[in-house]
């Protein structure tokens, strides 16, 4: 599957640089309208958004950077498309020490997302790759909030297994990068987009051969049957469920 365009690319909250500190919770309140210069983003509950975030070590600062004089030259609206493009490879290669390539951090991090689904947001579609993740998500709350407890929670747990499960993370305290992109939903057309997406991430990396196959997503059959937070749900009750769109 192709990466798709624009209008598919999840794009950091205002972030200045490849690693700003994008997604800190503010005062709990949604952030509403905003813009970086060309293309508008919106925190708001029940306006579906596509997440992504990935693990601190999966792209060297020293390719950043080099990524960043090279595509210097490109007009800023084509040189962000690229620049999401390229890092999407990178991503997809297996760069660091993916962690999230381990089953029990995957699931971990698969229950953190279906923990309060139908609570503080509604899952749509998600997908855990070797080290980053894709969401698409209806917040009802805070979207920043949302993530920063994904992260926190995970990050704890993940952490303190480092050693015991063999997952190699670098010396630090981090786990996640502290940004993440993301990018509103427009229409129904862009929602199958995004859900496809995500989907075929694992088999456009290389990682199976059907996103059916994939076991941390919302394609696996076998995720109908995760209890989804308090009411024992299924895991899919809302994916492929467009509700609203601005």
């Amino acid at each position: 599957m192709s990466t798709p365009g624009n209008a598919d690319v999840p794009v950091g909250n205002n972030k200045k640089s490849a690693d700003g500190d994008v997604g800190a919770p503010r005062d709990g309140a949604p952030r509403g309208w905003y813009s970086r210069g060309y293309l508008p983003h919106c925190d708001a509950p029940q306006l579906i958004q596509f997440i992504t975030f990935r693990l601190a070590d999966s792209l060297p600062q020293t390719k950043l950077k080099e990524l960043k004089e090279e595509l210097g030259h490109l007009p800023e609206k084509h040189r962000e498309i690229e620049r999401r493009k390229r890092i999407e490879e990178w991503l997809d290669s297996g760069m660091g020490c993916c962690a999230l390539a381990n089953s029990e951090v995957a699931a971990y991090v698969q229950r953190s997302f279906l923990h309060f689904h139908g609570v503080r947001y509604h899952l749509h579609a998600w997908c855990i790759m070797p080290n980053h993740v894709h969401v698409l998500v209806e917040p009802l709350v805070d979207l920043a909030g949302i993530v920063q407890g994904w992260k926190s929670f995970t990050a704890r747990w993940v952490l303190g297994k480092n050693e015991q499960l063999g997952l190699k993370i670098p010396a630090s305290d981090q786990l996640w990068m502290r940004e993440y992109w993301d990018r509103y939903i427009r229409d129904a057309g862009h929602y199958h987009r995004a859900v496809e997406y995500i989907h075929h991430n694992p088999v456009k990396a290389g990682l199976c051969d059907a996103a059916e196959a994939w076991p941390w997503s919302s394609a696996f059959p076998g995720n109908a049957d995760v209890p989804v937070g308090i009411w024992k749900s299924k895991a899919d009750e809302d994916v492929g469920v467009p509700r609203s769109f601005t």
